[in-house]
């Protein structure tokens, strides 16, 4: 061994491969500090990081600013958080280079947003402001709608993540709201000897609507399913192991399915083509009197023309007899496993951003990260957001090129 401590002995082309890597990833690597809000008052239980994740995120170098109490309704405590550092007010977390919000950019937030902040937080159309976005344009923000950024495969790994998890609370929330306490027929929402099980109709072959089956066909429910993808109904019978009744958007056999639903859950993703009514107040009026509907794409406008946005103190309206419930953060409900998935997704996407050397580098890298950005440098990028507002949107890519 010599005076540095490294074992003497021939030096190869392996040993030169490993020191440029050694140097060059050090050369690259960039200290991220990180923001976590505290938003319980906005009616969000989860958080974005975990402690855990906190930790390893401070073990590689990085800075964490975590608001007292973000972390309470999922059952984190700021003591479990020794790795960060616990400030008390929203102005104090927003001094982060980047912020990682678990709901969607008000205009409440962006009076403490800075000069080219990075904000990653979910896209919510029906939630989004003008005055909001226009002040982030004026800051030169850089914001991040982690619901909509994409993998290497391709995927929404944010949204797969949170519809499996979305997809079974859509059915508990049903069977909930079926029950003659809450107002409902008075009926399991399953198989029992004798009875004729509950009839579910799913609009989406997604991943959401994939474990809202999983979990309906698993209670003993008969489920049938509707989507625009003869593809994608051909792949979900294939992972449900099991033929179930699918077809694609035929009013008439829609109309039937609906006459004898006991519960309707929307699990359309309506961003990305803009279609988002596929149920008409008219086909809600056939429906069973005490039916429940969950539409679960209320957060990008609802899939159902009768749904709109309600709270967890008042989650659920009647609308001719039918009960609807339509809350945006529904996945507030299980923060904690929520809290989790998020943390999954997150603690990987940060280090991978670091190693690019920061968000300006890893977005012009990555094609994935890329797909999630909606401002740019303060410039806004998405037609559908700008046709929304009234405002001009500009290519990202050709930004990115011009650069």
């Amino acid at each position: 061994m010599d005076n540095t401590g490294r074992m003497s002995g021939t030096i190869n082309k392996q040993w030169f491969l490993y020191q440029e890597k050694e140097v060059f990833q050090d050369k690259r690597q960039k200290k991220l500090i990180l923001g976590i809000p505290n938003e319980l008052e906005k009616g969000e239980n989860r958080i974005c990081l975990t402690p855990e994740s906190v930790h390893i995120l401070v073990s590689m170098g990085h800075e964490v600013l975590i608001q007292r109490g973000a972390g309470n309704n999922a059952y984190y405590g700021d003591t479990e958080y020794a790795d960060a550092m616990i400030v008390e007010t929203l102005g104090e977390v927003y001094t982060a280079d980047v912020v990682l919000k678990a709901t969607s950019v008000s205009a409440g937030d962006t009076v403490y947003m800075h000069d080219r902040q990075v904000i990653l937080s979910p896209l919510k159309l029906c939630d989004m402001r003008k005055d909001a976005i226009t002040e982030m344009m004026q800051k030169k923000v850089t914001a991040v709608g982690f619901d909509i950024l994409k993998d290497g495969e391709g995927y929404y790994p944010v949204v797969r993540i949170m519809s499996e998890i979305a997809g079974n609370s859509a059915i508990m929330i049903a069977s909930e709201y079926l029950n003659n306490s809450r107002g409902g027929k008075g009926i399991v929402l399953g198989g029992i000897s004798g009875i004729t099980p509950a009839e579910i109709v799913i609009l989406g072959a997604g991943t959401l609507g994939e474990f809202a089956a999983r979990t309906a066909l698993g209670l003993g429910a008969t489920v049938k399913i509707f989507d625009h993808s003869v593809e994608r109904l051909r792949k979900l019978n294939e992972v449900l192991g099991q033929r179930v009744f699918t077809s694609v958007f035929h009013k008439p056999v829609l109309d039937k399915a609906l006459a004898s639903a006991d519960v309707l859950i929307g699990a359309m993703r309506c961003f990305d083509n803009g279609e988002n009514t596929v149920v008409s107040e008219a086909q809600v009026r056939l429906m069973k009197r005490g039916a429940v509907i969950v539409d679960m794409s209320i957060d990008h406008g609802g899939c159902i023309e009768t749904a709109g946005p309600t709270t967890h103190e008042k989650p659920v309206y009647t609308y001719e007899g039918v009960i609807h419930y339509c809350v945006p953060n529904v996945l507030s409900r299980v923060a904690r496993t929520a809290s989790i998935a998020y943390s999954n997704v997150f603690l990987p996407m940060l280090q991978h951003i670091a190693r690019q050397g920061g968000f300006t580098n890893a977005i012009r890298m990555d094609a994935g990260l890329r797909e999630g950005v909606y401002l740019y440098n303060g410039i806004l990028t998405k037609n559908v957001i700008a046709d929304k507002l009234g405002l001009i949107a500009r290519d990202i890519n050709l930004l990115i090129a011009a650069l």
